[in-house]
């Protein structure tokens, strides 16, 4: 979803009630990979320069290309299942880790969610 210049977008980062500093990604590269790497928040740390050029990527994901530059990213992460339905919701700005996929949050917040899952 686009609001303004932010993209909105939801992650279910993992069926357990774990923490959302656990999410990690199924892959490095694809629709999702792309969107966190080209409109997320800035790495934090740069990446060790061992003065080899690195392939860069050159194809993205088509629907990737169609959003501006400009926008920005912000990630709704959430933990469900089927059998104790939605147990944690955050939302915030994070950055992807190339080398083992997880998320890197810049800033996150935890939202409530139902009392009852099934309820919703």
């Amino acid at each position: 979803m686009v609001i303004g210049n932010n993209v909105i977008y939801p992650i279910r980062y993992a069926k357990k009630d774990v923490p959302v500093t656990s999410a990690r990604l199924r892959r490095a590269v694809g629709f999702r990979a792309d969107l966190i790497r080209r409109h997320g928040p800035e790495p934090r740390q740069q990446a060790f320069d061992l003065g080899l050029d690195e392939l860069d990527e050159l194809e993205v994901h088509p629907d990737i290309a169609l959003l501006p530059p400009e926008y920005r990213l912000i990630t709704i992460a959430y933990a469900c299942s089927m059998e104790r339905g939605v147990m944690r919701v955050e939302w915030g700005t994070a950055e992807l880790r190339r080398e083992d996929r997880y998320l890197i949050w810049h800033r996150h917040e935890r939202l409530l969610p139902p009392a009852d899952p099934r309820a919703a």
